[in-house]
């Protein structure tokens, strides 16, 4: 008698399980863009008074305060 819960045999049912994906990703890496981890280069610039200071790598424009204001900076 089944018990309506999803708990049956192991084995059975439709088999539609798709698994880890196909592969299709786009994978521009880190070397490019304007997103988080774009590379070394850019600005970080407030978002407050508009102050825009160069981005130093290993160091995330989130992590900085406007030197003019003491707003937390973002990737131009």
């Amino acid at each position: 008698m089944p018990r309506g819960d999803g708990t049956g045999p192991a084995g059975q049912g439709a088999g539609t399980g798709r698994g880890m994906g196909s592969g299709r990703g786009q994978g521009r890496g880190r070397k490019g863009g304007n997103r988080p981890g774009s590379g070394p280069s850019g600005n970080c610039v407030c978002p407050k008074c508009g102050k825009k200071v160069p981005h130093q790598a290993g160091h995330p424009c989130y992590e900085m305060e406007c030197p003019e204001c003491g707003t937390q900076m973002v990737r131009e």
